[in-house]
């Protein structure tokens, strides 16, 4: 048994979660920055597959509400997927991110929007991965989602499917 004299322990030895890099995803979408960002932020519903990544499925309408990432069921139940803590229209955003799991396991978004000669381009870095239960799973899982979700996104506002 340690006692009040004892030396401090060493050091942890780093966990899994350390040295896992930040996803980074660009998409481009035509038309002006507000645009964009009225476009991922107000109608999300419209776009985002809650069918198979939402905590209700089909029929669910997610918002952005005050400093909320919300999903609401039909029947009127709530999921909070994150908490806004940076609000920049139309520019940018930063929330803690955990749709369909506790505000203990969340990692972080931060989604920018700017002006391109094309339209707007999108960047989203999710990071904060010592944040989820299982910080290279989740990573491996957000790899194969989020570019997928913001092609999603991308023919929502009428940009190239390439």
């Amino acid at each position: 048994m340690d006692n009040l004299f004892s030396h401090a322990a060493a050091a942890p030895a780093p966990g899994p979660s350390e040295g896992l890099d930040p996803l980074v995803c660009t998409v481009v979408v035509p038309g002006a920055v507000a645009r964009a960002f009225v476009g991922f932020t107000e109608h999300t519903h419209l776009w985002w597959p809650l069918e198979e990544h939402g905590v209700y499925g089909a029929g669910s309408y997610v918002e952005f509400e005050e400093s909320l990432i919300l999903e609401t069921a039909d029947d009127g139940r709530t999921s909070i997927w994150g908490t806004i803590d940076d609000w920049q229209p139309p520019l940018s955003f930063h929330a803690s991110w955990h749709p369909g799991t506790q505000a203990l396991w969340s990692t972080e978004i931060r989604v920018a929007f700017r002006a391109v000669d094309a339209g707007t381009e999108l960047r989203l870095v999710h990071s904060g991965w010592e944040g989820a239960e299982h910080p290279a799973v989740t990573r491996d899982e957000y790899e194969g989602l989020w570019p997928m979700i913001l092609q999603r996104y991308v023919r929502f506002m009428g940009g190239d499917q390439g």
